[in-house]
């Protein structure tokens, strides 16, 4: 289970829409999840990040105050933390599931690894990047390419994990003394060849 009773980062990939990419058979097997999310608030707001491998095996929590100027300021300064985290205990030929609650940053994710593999490096549609976060795009991007594979899932804010850790990182400042772990993942199980997930068989299916 992940942190706070909710579900593995696993199953919640599996539930969800991973925005301009289409669900294949083998998007479930990542080999790497993480969750991240910001916080603004006028007092200050913070940064959370849960990193678990496929089998559920727990690599780090994160929970940071941060001075963000807005909420989506703070979306992308999570995932880019998330992301500097995970890159430094992952192996290169990584499969990452991403998880995030803020629908233009799962959007903009996907859309950047869509462009890495056109010919032209043209996204499917404009990036939406609000300004002060360019810098930390810049990050996110470089990151992504930096793994073998990357998608990512747009969740409801409710069964985020990383959520609690980035609204509250007083009452949570005590999982950043977890030591954060090296973890590879057990071997992708087997499954019956060309089926989908049931998460995955009847959804946006076009008539």
């Amino acid at each position: 289970m992940a942190a706070h009773g909710r579900p593995a980062l696993r199953d919640l990939f599996d539930e969800s829409p991973t925005p301009h990419i289409a669900h294949h058979p083998r998007t479930h097997h990542r080999d790497f999840y993480v969750a991240t999310d910001g916080s603004f608030r006028t007092a200050g707001g913070g940064l959370g990040a849960v990193i678990q491998t496929r089998d559920g095996a727990h690599v780090a929590r994160l929970s940071r105050p941060d001075s963000p100027p807005n909420n989506n300021v703070a979306e992308y300064r999570a995932l880019h933390l998330g992301l500097d985290v995970l890159a430094a205990r992952a192996p290169p030929d990584a499969r990452v599931g991403i998880l995030v609650d803020h629908d233009d940053l799962a959007s903009n994710v996907n859309a950047a690894i869509l462009a890495a593999r056109h010919p032209d490096r043209r996204p499917p549609r404009p990036y939406s990047v609000p300004a002060a976060s360019a810098n930390h795009w810049r990050g996110i991007r470089a990151r992504l390419t930096g793994f073998g594979d990357v998608r990512a899932a747009r969740i409801d804010s409710d069964d985020n994990p990383a959520h609690p850790l980035a609204n509250s990182p007083e009452q949570y400042r005590h999982v950043n003394r977890e030591p954060i772990r090296c973890v590879r993942p057990d071997p992708v199980e087997s499954t019956t060849a060309g089926y989908l997930p049931p998460s995955r068989a009847n959804r946006n299916v076009s008539q």
